[in-house]
């Protein structure tokens, strides 16, 4: 079969052909209807040679969706056809946080050598993926998998992070999304669908900023040095109660805390490698909470579905064929691609 793989340290991804994968006991043999790209893929493949934690060559992808193509011995849960969205945050399946369905709170998963589908081990970007057991699907129920596959991950980190400060954005607060990328375009959404409050979109292209507009920001602000003196404005002087970042850089940390209000919640999602002074004299008001979260719990991961099943939250996504996935990398790079890029392994 064909697969997209990193396979040497500060070299592109190449589309090569890899033995196909038999499904073992409790295992899922999936096929692959489509695959995301995310910035995170990006981040992995710019770790030097020294810093590089995964053994290669390594087929990419973390957000998958399809079909059940075949079942490994003593699998009873999905039968073979079934639609399905792939959890990526495996963990050992055994401990408290596992049986909380937060296997991405896993304390073990890192000592047993547990890693992710496309961050460690093979993943979605070839036309089959091996499961490692039923517990990682989630039944699409109808839904498109070319819109559930980003869902597994830009649906599904945002929808985590904004759960978390749900008791926060109450009617009259102000939530700020900073980079309305993959994943900012569906924390916009996600704000809209879970909460009264005003959404306030950042980036610095204006094409993303429409993107913010028409997925229900109510204010779009270009991403600069003023950026927080607007918010701040806008707030009457208080700032925002949530600030989401999901571009983690220098820069927009730096907005971020110029923005947020007393008891307000700084949220780094992006990989931007920026750091966050946190403590007295650090430049955050009193009493804020600053998180860094880990994709989401399974259970969160089937809500974000249901929502979009509902037709509250939609991906806008690109599409691309598995030998253009190259390229699409490199337009990510770029910063040439407007919501997710979406890899069609059988197109």
């Amino acid at each position: 079969m064909k697969a997209v793989q990193y396979r040497q340290v500060g070299h592109t991804p190449e589309v090569v052909e890899v033995p196909l994968p038999e499904p073992g006991p409790g295992q899922v043999l999936l096929k692959v209807a489509a695959a995301g790209l995310c910035h995170s893929d990006l981040a992995v493949m710019g770790w030097p040679e020294e810093q590089f934690p995964y053994a290669l060559p390594m087929t990419l992808g973390h957000e998958g969706a399809g079909t059940v193509a075949a079942l490994g011995a003593g699998v009873t849960d999905v039968a073979e056809g079934e639609a399905v969205a792939v959890y990526g945050p495996w963990g050992c399946g055994r401990c408290a946080k596992c049986a909380e369905g937060k296997e991405n709170c896993c304390p073990h998963a890192g000592g047993l050598g547990i890693v992710p589908p496309g961050l460690g081990r093979p993943g979605a970007l070839a036309e089959y993926l091996l499961v490692d057991s039923p517990r990682h699907l989630v039944r699409l129920n109808g839904l498109d998998p070319v819109q559930a596959a980003p869902l597994t991950d830009a649906g599904l980190t945002p929808y985590h992070a904004i759960r978390r400060s749900l008791p926060k954005l109450l009617p009259g607060s102000t939530a700020v999304v900073i980079g309305v990328g993959g994943l900012g375009h569906l924390a916009v959404q996600l704000l809209r669908a879970l909460t009264p409050a005003r959404v306030i979109a950042l980036d610095t292209v204006e094409e993303k900023l429409k993107l913010a507009r028409e997925v229900g920001a109510h204010e779009a602000l270009l991403s600069d040095s003023e950026a927080a003196a607007r918010i701040r404005e806008l707030t009457g002087g208080t700032g925002a109660e949530v600030v989401l970042d999901f571009v983690g850089a220098e820069g927009t940390l730096t907005v971020a805390a110029a923005s947020v209000a007393v008891e307000g919640d700084v949220t780094v999602v992006g990989l931007g490698g920026g750091t966050l002074a946190v403590g007295f004299g650090g430049g955050l008001p009193f009493e804020v909470s600053a998180s860094f979260p880990y994709w989401g719990s399974r259970t969160e991961l089937m809500e974000v579905i249901e929502l979009a099943r509902q037709g509250l939250v939609s991906s806008h996504v690109e599409t691309f064929t598995l030998e253009q996935a190259p390229e699409a990398y490199e337009r990510l790079h770029a910063g040439d691609i407007n919501g997710r890029a979406v890899i069609l392994p059988h197109a």
